[in-house]
């Protein structure tokens, strides 16, 4: 098993964990710290968080496109 099996197997839990944390270090930063903080410092992580919902709505197989297999759609 080379490793692009491996990482197609586990990079998408590494990619969710890793989101996870940063997703989690940032509510954190922001819920504990005293000072107010600007609506401008919230929009990474409204953004990140949207992005991972919609990247969640897609499933895979309608994602694997290639533009040199032939499609429906051409009429040679």
């Amino acid at each position: 098993m080379d490793f692009s099996e491996l990482w197609a197997i586990f990079g998408p839990g590494v990619a969710g964990a890793v989101f996870g944390a940063g997703w989690w270090f940032w509510v954190d930063a922001v819920v504990c710290s005293s000072i107010k903080i600007s609506f401008l410092h919230y929009l990474p992580g409204i953004f990140a968080s949207l992005a991972a919902l919609m990247f969640n709505c897609v499933r895979k197989e309608d994602i694997d496109y290639s533009p040199y297999d032939e499609g429906e759609w051409r009429y040679e």
